[in-house]
């Protein structure tokens, strides 16, 4: 499986009243990853309407282990893990520090799904060759 890295500076706009990254933003953060991996694979916004097919989440676990703090430069790190089922694959995210430091990380669930008939399909060849998932 592919791994794909994000490089990212954490903002003021990113910020909770603690100073550090709120929790709600670690999610917005990690969607970002994975939309510019997609983007890049040839599955993007635009690919997505024309097919009517696209991914969605089923599930997430997240874990915060070390503060994100303003201006720090950090890589978010993600890549397939298999197939839960037919339908449901799993992968793994993590926001890694400039230290090496793992900041968070996230197992997240997600299938495909059709948006004309509403409901999971198994995993496309394009689909694979986006999340780097190929066979």
């Amino acid at each position: 499986m592919i791994s794909f890295e994000y490089p990212l500076t954490i903002l003021e706009k990113h910020l909770d009243t603690f100073g550090h990254v709120n929790n709600a933003v670690y999610l917005s953060l990690y969607e970002e990853a994975r939309w510019d991996f997609i983007t890049k694979g040839g599955f993007g916004l635009r690919e997505i309407q024309e097919k009517k097919v696209g991914p969605v989440v089923l599930e997430l676990n997240i874990k915060f282990s070390a503060e994100l703090k303003n201006r720090e430069d950090i890589v978010i790190h993600s890549k397939v893990l298999g197939m839960k089922n037919s339908l449901v694959m799993e992968m793994e995210q993590s926001m890694i520090k400039s230290d090496g430091t793992v900041a968070s990380t996230m197992i997240i669930a997600f299938g495909l799904f059709d948006l004309n008939r509403r409901k999971l399909i198994p995993p496309t060849d394009d689909w694979k060759k986006a999340i780097g998932a190929e066979s």
